[in-house]
């Protein structure tokens, strides 16, 4: 701008050409004589006709000083330029001819650092096992948008495993309240006064009776049961006793014994069954007996057969053939293997030397053999023989009103082992007014039983084999 201060931009300056001319003064300023300086100019704060020396705050002195031409390193002093190069006033600073600067050049690169070709650093690199290669993802269609990924379940083995034993119990527990239902519940106990308090042990009265009205006439035809023969008897009828500790014992009671009924007199056992039905049984074998009856258990003929068809026979040896056309059997010597309706004719037959003796020997061996093998861990670890052994079971029996399918699975575990089997000590027969009729050995017959009632096991001297 005008009035700059040519001072404070150095690159400003004028520099004198190289040509060696002397230097004009600027319009309006007298051109001083050859060998003085300039006289000082107000505007740089010297009044005139003041001190000459040099000032350093006043920037460099123009003198007019022609002098030889020097060499190009030499710079001369700024030239003072006169309009139309006429000497009377000098330019002033933003008059001066413009006069274009030179471009910078560009700062050189810096030198280009060569690079250091040395080893790497060397740095410990832990140690990992080499990981299984990756499946290649199936090739995603171009028109679908891909999904995204799935979060991984855990899995949990000990959740299955919990529910597969949840699931086990449930299912067992349904099977049992089947079982249970499907039980026939009839009043077999009785209530009467002066009946026999209770006794140490637990007492079972199992009956098999020859009921015919569940069987069709092609079943009464393949079992032999003869038709229809009047009121319903008992073929068989054991007591079962299970001591607090020691073997159970299974006691027959012929059907022939000579007992006193109650409320009828002196009759043969069975007839009690046919007068009183279940509870009169029960009654009388409690007052001839002494020994008190907790749980009562009856099987009929086609349900007798049908358990021991669901457990695919009982294998039985015999010493002697049997052939009884009336049961509708006949059987060789030696170990086989009985069906339902055999086994039904084995335990009913009486064509033997000693009659009903052997039948409740042979209905004692059967049972042990059937009770061993429907307890067996062949039939108990295979639900496809013991599924249809328990239905059939439950299905044919009859119970007390209190008794319950764990009470009958409780009978059978108490007898799977080591049974002691015998009848009541045996008389002899004789004949009455109601036919010929079995007499119990009254001495030997009070401490049989005495041993039972006191939860006992019987003297061997009076057990029958």
């Amino acid at each position: 701008m005008n009035g700059d201060d040519p001072r404070e931009d150095p690159r400003r300056r004028r520099v004198p050409p190289a040509s060696g001319r002397p230097a004009v003064p600027p319009p309006g300023r007298p051109v001083p004589p050859p060998g003085r300086a300039m006289p000082p100019d107000p505007r740089y704060g010297r009044p005139p006709g003041g001190d000459r020396r040099p000032n350093p705050e006043d920037g460099p002195t123009v003198r007019y000083n022609p002098a030889p031409r020097r060499g190009a390193s030499h710079v001369e002093p700024t030239q003072v330029l006169h309009r139309g190069n006429s000497g009377d006033q000098p330019l002033a600073y933003s008059q001066m001819p413009y006069e274009r600067e030179k471009p910078r050049q560009p700062p050189p690169p810096p030198p280009r650092r060569e690079q250091v070709r040395h080893a790497p650093t060397q740095r410990p690199v832990p140690h990992h096992d080499a990981l299984p290669p990756r499946r290649t993802p199936p090739p995603i269609d171009a028109g679908r948008q891909p999904r995204p990924p799935r979060r991984r379940r855990k899995r949990h083995p000990f959740r299955w495993f919990t529910l597969i034993v949840v699931l086990l119990i449930v299912g067992l527990i349904a099977a049992v309240v089947h079982l249970d239902n499907s039980l026939t519940r009839i009043t077999a106990l009785p209530s009467y006064s002066d009946r026999v308090s209770n006794t140490p042990g637990t007492n079972w009265l199992l009956v098999g009776s020859d009921g015919r009205g569940d069987l069709s006439t092609e079943q009464e035809q393949e079992l032999a049961t003869g038709g229809d023969t009047g009121p319903e008897r008992t073929d068989t009828i054991m007591m079962v006793h299970i001591p607090s500790s020691g073997p159970t014992t299974m006691v027959s009671l012929p059907r022939d014994s000579y007992v006193n009924i109650p409320g009828h007199g002196k009759d043969k056992l069975n007839a009690s069954f046919a007068l009183g039905g279940a509870p009169l049984l029960v009654q009388t074998v409690e007052e001839a007996t002494g020994v008190r009856i907790d749980h009562y258990a009856q099987i009929g003929f086609g349900g007798f057969a049908s358990v021991v068809d669901a457990i695919g026979g009982i294998e039985m040896c015999l010493d002697e053939p049997i052939d009884d056309p009336l049961a509708g059997l006949d059987l060789a010597a030696g170990c086989q293997k009985l069906s339902g309706p055999q086994a039904l004719g084995f335990v009913r037959t009486r064509a033997t030397p000693t009659a009903d003796v052997d039948r409740m020997n042979r209905q004692r061996m059967f049972m042990a053999a059937l009770l061993k093998k429907a307890t067996g861990m062949g039939t108990l670890a295979n639900p496809f023989a013991l599924w249809p052994m328990a239905t059939g079971v439950a299905g044919s029996l009859k119970v007390d009103d209190g008794d319950h399918i764990w009470n009958l699975a409780a009978l059978g575990w108490a007898m799977r082992g080591d049974t002691v089997t015998t009848s009541v000590p045996i008389g002899g027969f004789d004949d009455t007014d109601v036919g010929n009729v079995l007499l119990w050995d009254k001495s030997k017959a009070s401490g049989f039983f005495e041993a039972l009632a006191t939860d006992q096991q019987i003297p061997e001297e009076l057990l029958t084999r």
